[in-house]
């Protein structure tokens, strides 16, 4: 269940930081409560998880999902190049994220 909840604090994250972007190019309320509520319920997710996962491990996932997730969002959503060194590195930080999943 915790890695369930992590997955979430992942997608919670990328949602806050996709709100961001949205923010710096609208500067509407709505984007700006969206981006911190967004953030507020990655943390919690995060902070649930990390009472059965090892610090070290949660983090590096929650980040690693925050940050291939994002950048794939940017791509899709915001006109960011897809080139294919951007998407090799993305495909490290996820084989990354899972081979932490698998040795945990």
């Amino acid at each position: 269940m915790s890695w369930i909840i992590l997955i979430a604090a992942g997608l919670f994250e990328m949602f806050g930081v996709t709100m961001i972007n949205q923010y710096h190019k609208s500067r509407s309320v709505t984007a700006l409560i969206a981006m911190l509520l967004g953030f507020a319920l990655s943390f919690v997710c995060l902070s649930i998880a990390m009472k059965e996962l090892p610090m070290g491990t949660a983090y590096a996932v929650w980040t690693g999902t925050g940050a291939a997730g994002g950048a794939i969002l940017g791509m899709i959503y915001f006109d960011e190049p897809a080139e294919w060194k951007r998407l090799v590195c993305i495909g490290i930080i996820i084989t990354a994220a899972v081979g932490l999943k698998l040795i945990s």
